[in-house]
């Protein structure tokens, strides 16, 4: 079962580059970022309807809602922000660049959430194998970015 997962999330981490030169082909056809970025979620929302309705997924009753922290409704902000960004920057540092910059970012980021067990995450202390782990990534990033 644990291989099906790593699959999923390696499908997922290849497909983000696909998805960030879609939505910056689409920003070039319409002229905005912002637009491209609305357009893109719009379908996407549009999709996980469809599969949430054909899955016959469970909604949650307002009771769940009202339990969730505040914080718990910001991740489609952050994910606005994430596409936005990257229909912004794609363009002036091709693929590689972005990707391995965001890449970069989301794990030293993960390193802090996993170490301090925030957010939900199971707490995971930072030990020197993962900062070797996350200072290789960082060369590999300033060596691909740089040259």
């Amino acid at each position: 079962m644990q291989t099906w997962y790593v699959l999923l999330a390696i499908a997922a981490g290849a497909v983000l580059p696909l998805q960030v030169g879609v939505n910056s082909t689409l920003r070039q056809g319409i002229g905005s970022p912002v637009v491209a970025a609305l357009i893109s979620f719009a379908v996407g929302s549009a999709c996980l309807l469809a599969y949430a309705i054909a899955s016959r997924a469970a909604w949650p009753s307002a009771q769940m809602l009202g339990k969730l922290p505040a914080w718990a409704w910001i991740g489609g902000a952050l994910g606005a922000y994430y596409v936005a960004t990257a229909i912004l920057v794609a363009p002036k540092l091709g693929a590689a660049n972005l990707v391995c910059l965001t890449i970069t970012a989301q794990l030293l980021a993960s390193l802090l959430l996993d170490h301090y067990g925030l957010i939900g995450f199971a707490q995971h202390g930072i030990n020197t194998a993962r900062v070797a782990g996350a200072l290789l990534l960082v060369a590999g990033t300033v060596m691909i970015v740089k040259y």
